[in-house]
């Protein structure tokens, strides 16, 4: 599917504009009895742009989703879209597209007439829903099957045709509560370069909830890592993976090791064999360097073959558990057979250096 400036839909009535809107929580809490949900919660979501939030499950992000639509209310703080509080807006007026894991579609209409269903409440003439349907058809990759009913489509394509149907009546946000997590990981993969290729085509604001960190760090132009109600970081993805604000964040974006070392270490010392009181360094497997040493402090235990890369998994001579990994190259690790001692050295600066108190208790 290709998508250009000419494919960009014409509005669907003439009250509605094309440009996108900004989206601002402001000091909102949400409680549910005595449960604290959100705390202090505060987020600057740029107009036109993909904001991906992740996080452990109970974490507040379908939490925060449903706000913005509408579906709770709040304790406290503001809801702002396009400057505007919306939180006296009942959900049929916020003017929100919403598609979610279940695809929810009218399985007695065609795809043509789901698309065009929002567009007929509202009471767009047949000309201007035709048209518009067909825009979105060439858009979302379903040209030609205008005419099929959903029973007869795919998982994926019934996925396509809910967003087409999200975004017919050209919503100021569009909102994505996991809507890829019930597809199998191929069609999963292509789906989500198409709902990136349509946003960027479109410039919707989008918030895009989600429990998988390489679909996060895949589709958004920022990534809002959730613990606990509150943000850890919001930061572009490239930002989250390579320099963690929290030790939450390292820990739970990818894989990470972890070493106590000095307070005077660097990167040019050997990594110690017995932890140190001062700090914690966290390092990505791929900046772990090994190699075999008849006095190395560490033996391979097992390895994980990915095809490309190996992930050799560490551990202490003697003990059973692999607690640390490095990335090598499928014919590097060829030779690091499980009970091989071998010493470890860090190729670049760490993720994130903590004090060790700083790193006490924030696992995932």
């Amino acid at each position: 599917m290709t998508i250009s400036d000419r494919t960009r839909p014409s509005p669907a009535g003439p009250e509605q504009s094309n440009e996108p809107e900004s989206v601002r929580f402001e000091h909102v809490d949400k409680s549910y009895g005595s449960t604290e949900v959100l705390k202090d919660f505060n987020i600057d979501i740029e107009a036109g742009s993909m904001v991906s939030f992740l996080g452990p499950s109970g974490c507040g992000k379908t939490t925060t989703l449903r706000i913005l639509a509408g579906f709770e209310p709040v304790n406290g703080g503001d809801v702002l879209v396009g400057g505007e509080s919306v939180l006296k807006l009942p959900p049929n007026s916020r003017d929100m597209g919403m598609v979610f894991q279940s695809y929810s579609l009218f399985p007695n209409l065609s795809v043509s007439d789901n698309i065009e269903y929002g567009l007929q409440i509202r009471k767009v003439d047949a000309g201007a829903r035709r048209r518009r349907t067909e825009e979105l058809l060439e858009i979302c990759g379903l040209t030609g099957m205008g005419g099929r009913f959903p029973h007869q489509l795919s998982g994926g394509q019934q996925q396509r045709v809910a967003l087409a149907r999200a975004l017919a009546t050209q919503p100021k946000v569009l909102l994505l509560d996991e809507p890829l997590s019930a597809l199998d990981a191929s069609v999963r993969s292509s789906l989500r370069e198409e709902i990136r290729r349509v946003q960027q085509a479109l410039g919707t604001t989008t918030v895009f909830i989600t429990h998988d960190q390489g679909e996060a760090l895949a589709i958004a132009d920022r990534v809002a890592v959730m613990n606990g109600g509150r943000i850890e970081q919001y930061s572009a993805p490239h930002e989250v993976y390579s320099s963690p604000a929290t030790a939450f964040v390292a820990r739970f974006v990818g894989s990470i090791n972890e070493f106590a070392v000095g307070r005077d270490w660097t990167i040019r010392d050997r990594l110690p064999v017995e932890p140190a009181p001062d700090d914690t360094v966290f390092v990505r497997p791929e900046n772990l360097a090994i190699t075999a040493a008849a006095d190395g402090f560490l033996e391979v235990k097992h390895s994980t073959y990915t095809g490309e890369r190996t992930m050799v998994h560490l551990g202490l001579p003697g003990d059973h558990s692999a607690q640390w990994s490095a990335s090598l190259a499928s014919a590097e690790a060829d030779a690091m057979r499980p009970g091989l001692r071998i010493d470890a050295s860090v190729t670049a600066e760490p993720a994130l250096r903590q004090g060790r108190n700083d790193t006490e208790g924030l696992r995932a």
